[in-house]
């Protein structure tokens, strides 16, 4: 896998977090989430810290911090803070880092930057995280074609959720992107199943799972 690399996904709360939890893992890199919206409840940063097994400090703080579980830029304005893409300069680091986005491609960190143009300005591959459920094919190939609009190199898609052979079939043929594999939903949900899970759903993470 690369040194750096985004997740994102085709809409929020589809498990892209649990995704980079493990990938992070699996990487024995470093994980980081620029923009955090919502601080009532345990943060992506907290999840992952619970669940990819790194060693302390792994887990790099938030640029920005914002109360309110809404839009990064309607949270920010909530909160008296300006969004400015200028801070948002992916650290350099000896190790891999995995850089996970809020919600999907469009949306807005303040009135004029949405995250896509961050990802465009970064120029980093892209992994796509999609549901597998009713509606995933509009979401992901508009979300493919939008990365693909900006020149934004796509490494291809992960899919969370139970195996739909035939919309992911219909997803990977007419994107014409590769499918990584497949997530599924893990009850328990611990860092053992979900590096379980992904040593056997992911064909790079059988690589990097003796790591």
């Amino acid at each position: 896998m690369t040194q750096r690399i985004v997740i994102t996904g085709t809409d929020t709360g589809i498990g892209k977090t649990v995704f980079s939890a493990g990938l992070a893992g699996l990487l024995d890199g470093f994980y980081w989430k620029p923009v955090q919206s919502g601080l009532d409840n345990e943060t992506d940063s907290e999840v992952v810290a619970r669940l990819a097994g790194l060693p302390p400090g792994r887990v790099l703080p938030e640029v920005y911090r914002l109360s309110k579980p809404l839009s990064p830029h309607r949270s920010a304005e909530i909160d008296g803070v300006s969004i400015e893409a200028a801070d948002l300069s992916f650290p350099v680091l000896p190790a891999p880092l995995v850089i996970e986005g809020a919600g999907g491609l469009m949306v807005p960190l303040n009135r004029r930057t949405r995250f896509i143009d961050i990802f465009a300005e970064w120029r980093l591959p892209v992994i796509l995280c999609a549901r597998t459920t009713l509606g995933t094919i509009n979401h992901t190939l508009l979300s493919i074609e939008a990365l693909r609009a900006r020149s934004i190199p796509l490494a291809g898609i992960a899919f969370i959720g139970d195996e739909m052979a035939d919309t992911q079939r219909t997803i990977v043929e007419m994107g014409g992107v590769p499918q990584l594999g497949r997530l599924p939903y893990l009850d328990p949900l611990t860092d053992k199943t979900l590096r379980d899970a992904m040593i056997a759903g992911f064909a790079f993470a059988s690589c990097t799972g003796d790591h």
